[in-house]
């Protein structure tokens, strides 16, 4: 019990490590800067749906989960972006709004946070010891770190003050602490869903990726280097799975 918290706690944790690198930053990013940043975060969740979340699911549970959970992953965030409004954050002056795509990546990255939760929980009830859990919080935990970060940095660019930036970054992440302890306790009922929830966050980011990263990076003349930075996320999101 205590290993699966700790090991959860400190996977969760990993995304506001990440994005307490905003706290650091001055001033705002240019549009050439943003249209990197989007690139470069979708080079991320490719990597990380394509070379990660779906061969787990793939060896776990077959075809059939892959396919369900990427098909249900959509067509909730095709939902989510239909029912997600302009947000007012602040009554002031400034009249400071979020905007909804900002608001998908969010939740796309807290969706596909609570599988990788159910995925340490589960590691830790199944490992005879907990050198396996150990490994899978390790591991996601160094995916959490980036995460949070570009997080943190959508969120600023929305013109967002940084705590609030980070406070929300790092909450994405902590829904793992929950998803951790529930897929420990619930091993024998949750182990088969695990399969479909990592393809639901596979679908999901993959979702964001076409439908709205590449797109707006692409959008205001800086197709060139945005390419150049989404190969550079994928190749360190490659690189981050290779380490471990």
């Amino acid at each position: 019990m205590d290993n699966v918290f700790i090991g959860s706690t400190l996977s969760a944790m990993s995304t506001g490590l990440g994005a307490l690198l905003v706290l650091f930053l001055q001033g705002s990013l240019t549009h050439k800067w943003r249209d990197m940043l989007l690139a470069f975060t979708a080079g991320i969740m490719m990597a990380a749906a394509m070379l990660s979340l779906i061969p787990e699911s793939l060896n776990s549970g077959g075809l059939i989960p892959v396919a369900a959970g990427l098909f249900i992953g959509v067509l909730t965030l095709t939902s989510m972006e239909k029912a997600i409004p302009h947000m007012d954050l602040d009554h002031s002056k400034s009249n400071m709004e979020i905007d909804p795509k900002a608001m998908l990546v969010v939740a796309a990255i807290t969706l596909h946070n609570i599988p990788e939760g159910l995925s340490v929980g589960v590691s830790y009830a199944l490992g005879e010891t907990g050198d396996t859990g150990n490994l899978i919080a390790f591991a996601i935990g160094l995916q959490n770190a980036p995460e949070g970060f570009l997080v943190a940095l959508f969120l600023m660019n929305q013109k967002m003050n940084k705590w609030k930036a980070f406070i929300i970054a790092t909450l994405t992440g902590a829904i793992e602490i929950v998803s951790g302890l529930l897929g420990f306790y619930l091993t024998s009922y949750v182990e088969f869903l695990v399969p479909y929830g990592l393809a639901f966050a596979a679908g999901a980011m993959l979702f964001i990726i076409y439908k709205e990263l590449i797109p707006e990076s692409h959008g205001d003349g800086n197709e060139r280097p945005s390419t150049y930075s989404f190969i550079i996320g994928i190749l360190f999101m490659v690189a981050l799975i290779e380490l471990i």
